[in-house]
């Protein structure tokens, strides 16, 4: 159910209590004794080991070819003939025997012949319980827990409540293979309207669904099922609001969004109140209802508070009077301060009530200071699953509440959920996501009368709308986190309405590849536009798979590029439940263990585990790529901290298999990495233990080569003209190989600075020697921006025309040079031609800054096509 009921349920009371009135008003003996309020049953209504169930376990159809379909579920059916005992109910191969921790008191027979595959579809079960008179319209809410494996669907007195890893469960058949296929009993919750209850007898129906015909195992426990009662009419019931959670704006500096959902489906509206941690007053912003889902009665709340002080602690709370969760308390970004750490998971998926909230409890201890943590999608595994969503909600209950949540959809958010509800209800994230003035020149083929571009255009609208909060970007201390959404499925990315299109170019043809570039162009955007210093991408499905079967040549093709042209710093990634981290080999420098470009990663951060591709196979090595480590049966979580010039990544081991690919122990570093970047764009990638290189600052001279050093073996291939004449500037060639480099030039005999200054596309440069240099035989000396000696080459210098050489005549020596970058000179004895030149090397020191900002975009512009 998706609706609450409530105003039924208050007017129905009330009739009764009108009813009651008009009985008072005519009795006209003494006054009435009180009457005693119908009282909801404290104690659950249905608990393993106290109900007994009817249940169905041969395979056949309960509804026996009746009509409806599902007949078997209301109170009137005959199932007089069903088995009957008390749960739990299951098998292992046929046997009563230990399903994953579980161990069933009833026997199912697990097989149609009773001796072996193939195994029966479907298990059918029944239960009552009663109700006093008046009872049912005093229940607000029904709860229920329940543990199954593969699949179910629960029906009260034939109303379908609540469904379980049933996304594949038709309306068309009864018996049917369904369910996850996971290897382990999964637990169930949901709450339900009191409504659907009635006065005297209610029946509990559940249909238990095999994955397939050769499953190893089936399992059933109704553990409980509770009756709530329900408030004053027009009174919210006085229950906390839960799943409280922090997402990021795209200003984190001065707002805040929250999200939460209701304690009770009394819960209509909602607030966040917020003052500053230190004291005063109290602010009240009121929420919008994001909605109610997975058969969840209860409403979501989400809201957005601005107009923060940076840098500012704030305490707040969510719900509404008399409803509210406890005081949280969170920080604003700092713009000013450089330093912070964040935490990185992988798919969380299997094992949301044990190994999940170990490993959030883990990454807490060893990140307190952390501002938030990323997400790389498959943080459930059936988007539908009420209960997953709230064990997920359940292990990150302190953390999403101090700190921000940023999160990228996984394939399986979309399983039972192909419009991602659950996502959009749970959180708010910034709708700063691809539209057609944020993708370039891809938004022109939208433009026009065509089939073709009315079939673009509808599809780029779509997007437009869809996109909002799975594909979204912010700013946080000097680093942009940006989100995008690798899933492609086609029921999300086709719009309810869709021009015709017949043409061999309509978009139709090509959906999941459009939809990928549609976030290529758009994050080419983001990142052109970036003012920060520090850029990292997250997203679910890798561009470099790691576990066996696994390829994503459609992301590689489109997003690569755009990683590579910008450097962008981490790529964080999950899906394939195994952890691998590399380079693209693009940016192998010549020293080992260091590259400069971007850190390409895959995590695990929950219970399920794949294995490793094998080498011939390997999609990194046959992709451009090198993963300088990769394991198997290993869960992990990431903490990565941020400082000034340097960003250090370590990985921990959180939970590991008995197949782990690692001997370190639990709670070890599992992998660890270092970027150092400075604010020009240079950068180092460099693994533990390995230093990064030391290079002056740019503008800064090197320290002029030892004069023994330049022998003829040490030459190169240096260029300059016979002879020169002081004051006029003149070419050096350097050779094609130096194209773009930065370098120092120096005169010797004394070295004397002449000035730094950029290759062009040929490997030439232009210097000029000072006024004050006594002409004769010299040595032009260039060396690069670190000092390495490039080459030398003899020069003939000769006075200036008409005049001295301004120097001190018979010292030998040149005129003394400036160290500034410039090109050395006299002052007042400075040609024109002199001045010029300084000119153009201070370009050429301006060209050098762009030039290594922008060294990944020198073979020209990347096609998004």
């Amino acid at each position: 159910m998706t609706t609450t009921k409530n105003a039924t349920r208050w007017g129905r009371r009330g009739a009764v209590s009108a009813a009651l009135l008009a009985m008072l008003a005519g009795v006209l003996a003494a006054p009435a004794p009180a009457l005693a309020a119908a009282d909801v049953p404290a104690e659950p209504v249905i608990s393993t080991g106290a109900t007994t169930w009817k249940y169905l376990d041969d395979g056949s159809d309960p509804a026996r070819g009746a009509s409806p379909l599902r007949v078997w579920t209301t109170t009137g059916f005959n199932d007089s003939d069903w088995k009957s005992a008390q749960g739990s109910f299951g098998a292992k191969g046929g046997k009563l025997a230990p399903v994953g921790p579980l161990t069933p008191k009833t026997l199912l027979n697990q097989y149609i012949n009773g001796t072996s595959a193939p195994d029966v579809p479907t298990f059918f079960f029944r239960t009552t319980f009663d109700l006093a008179a008046g009872v049912s319209a005093e229940v607000g809410s029904i709860v229920g827990d329940l543990v199954y494996d593969d699949g179910a669907v629960v029906w009260i007195n034939g109303e379908r409540v609540a469904g379980f890893d049933a996304d594949r469960v038709t309306e068309t058949t009864n018996v049917q293979y369904a369910g996850s296929g996971s290897s382990d009993p999964a637990t169930g919750h949901f709450e339900v309207d009191g409504d659907v209850l009635v006065d005297g007898t209610n029946t509990v129906a559940i249909a238990l669904y095999q994955d397939r015909e050769t499953s190893s195992d089936i399992y059933l426990d109704m553990t409980s099922l509770r009756l709530l009662p329900a408030g004053e009419p027009g009174v919210p019931v006085a229950v906390p609001p839960t799943r409280v959670i922090m997402t990021p704006t795209e200003t984190p500096e001065t707002s805040q969004s929250f999200s939460w959902l209701a304690g009770d489906v009394s819960h209509t509206s909602g607030q966040v109140q917020i003052r500053a941690a230190a004291g005063g007053d109290i602010r009240s912003v009121d929420a919008y209802a994001a909605g109610t889902v997975n058969g969840n009665p209860k409403q979501h709340f989400s809201a957005t508070v601005d107009a923060l002080a940076p840098a500012t602690a704030y305490s707040y709370r969510v719900g509404l009077e008399g409803a509210w969760s406890d005081w949280h308390e969170f920080t604003t970004a700092d713009p000013n301060d450089s330093d912070f750490q964040f935490v990185y998971y992988g798919d969380a998926q299997i094992g949301l009530d044990t190994t999940w909230p170990s490993v959030v409890k883990q990454a807490e201890a060893t990140a307190p200071d952390s501002i938030g943590s990323v997400h790389a999608g498959d943080l459930i595994n059936t988007g539908s699953n009420e209960t997953e969503w709230l064990n997920w909600f359940k292990g990150m209950e302190t953390s999403a509440a101090t700190t921000n949540v940023m999160a990228a959809p996984g394939n399986h958010e979309y399983s039972g959920d192909k419009l991602l509800k659950s996502w959009k209800a749970n959180f708010e994230y910034p709708h700063n996501n691809p539209t057609t003035a944020t993708t370039g020149d891809l938004a022109q083929l939208a433009v026009g009368d065509t089939d073709v571009a009315k079939q673009y255009a509808a599809y780029f609208e779509h997007w437009t709308q869809f996109a909002a909060e799975t594909v979204y970007f912010t700013d946080y201390q000097d680093m942009r986190f940006i989100t995008l959404n690798a899933t492609r499925d086609t029921t999300f990315l086709t719009p309810d309405v869709l021009p015709a299109c017949a043409a061999a170019d309509c978009p139709s043809t090509k959906v999941a590849r459009l939809w990928t570039e549609f976030q290529a162009a758009w994050l080419d955007y983001v990142l052109e536009s970036s003012p920060s210093k520090w850029n990292v991408v997250t997203f679910h499905q890798p561009v470099y798979s790691t576990s066996a079967g696994r390829n994503e040549p459609v992301l590689r093709e489109f997003w690569v590029p755009i990683f590579q042209k910008h450097d962008i710093d981490l790529v964080m990634m999950g899906h394939d439940h195994t952890y691998a981290r590399g380079y693209n080999n693009d940016d192998v420098t010549e020293t080992p263990g260091i590259t400069d470009g971007p850190v390409y990663i895959v995590s695990n951060s929950g219970a399920k585990h794949y294995e490793l591709e094998t080498d011939e196979k390997n999609v990194w090595t046959n992709n451009n790529a090198t993963q300088v480590l990769r394991g198997a049966g290993v869960t992990t979580y990431q903490v990565i901290d941020v400082s000034g010039d340097a960003l250090v990544y370590r990985s921990y081991l959180a939970e590991k298999t008995a197949a782990a690919t690692t001997d370190l122990p639990i709670g070890a570093v599992y992998d660890e990495f270092t970027v150092t970047k400075k604010d020009d764009g240079r950068k180092w990638v460099t693994e533990a233990g390995v230093t990064p290189p030391v290079e002056p600052e740019p503008g800064t001279a090197p320290e002029p080569v030892d004069p023994a050093e330049l022998t003829d073996a040490t030459r190169g291939d240096i260029t300059v003209p016979a002879k020169v004449t002081v004051g006029v500037p003149f070419t050096v060639g350097l050779g094609d190989e130096q194209a773009g480099a930065e370098v120092w030039a120096w005169l010797y005999s004394e070295p004397t600075l002449l000035g730094a200054a950029t290759a062009d596309a040929g490997g030439e440069f232009t210097t000029v020697v000072p006024a004050a240099t006594t002409p004769g035989e010299h040595r032009l000396v260039v060396q690069a921006a670190d000092g390495t000696l490039i080459g030398w080459a003899p020069v003939q210098v000769g006075a200036a025309a008409g005049g001295g050489s301004g120097g001190t005549e018979g010292t030998g020596s040149a005129g003394t040079g400036s160290v500034s970058g410039d090109l050395a000179s006299t002052g007042a004895e400075a040609s024109a031609a002199l001045w010029a030149a300084g000119v153009l090397l201070a370009l050429g020191g301006l060209v050098t800054a762009i030039a290594i900002r922008r060294r990944k975009q020198s073979s020209g512009p990347v096609s998004l096509g």
